[in-house]
């Protein structure tokens, strides 16, 4: 199954970037109640995923947000995007360890996510019970 099917588009997806001052991403995290957020430079490249723990662990250092941006705080190591052509089965190992699967194209461009709930329902409804999803 090609994962366009279950993609969320970049259009329905809260979204910062990476020159967005950690001080607003905080104030969104707790408005918002975030938990993660992907981030994109201002061309559209998908840069990494600022999490709520990316957060506590910088203030818990001592620092804070004043006068940093979201580059600055997040682990860009964590929650790597998958290509357009990933196959379901490859995201299914990664959302155990993510709420979503961000989705870039073949320029490194955001096109969308993928999530935790949508790929479950998806192998419930499919593949376990053979319903149509």
């Amino acid at each position: 199954m090609n994962i366009l099917f279950l993609l969320q588009p970049k259009s329905d997806v809260a979204l910062l970037t990476d020159t967005t001052p950690a001080a607003d991403a905080l104030a969104a995290f707790a408005q918002f109640r975030f938990s993660a957020v992907p981030v994109t430079t201002a061309d559209g490249k998908y840069f990494g995923t600022v999490t709520a723990a990316d957060f506590l662990s910088f203030v818990l250092t001592g620092d804070t947000p004043e006068h940093k941006t979201v580059a600055q705080i997040l682990d860009p190591e964590k929650n790597p995007p998958v290509r357009i052509t990933a196959k379901l089965d490859d995201l299914l190992l990664l959302v155990m360890d993510q709420n979503f699967v961000p989705v870039v194209d073949d320029r490194d461009c955001f096109m969308g996510i993928v999530t935790r709930k949508r790929i479950m329902r998806y192998y419930y409804y499919d593949r376990l019970k053979g319903n149509e999803y």
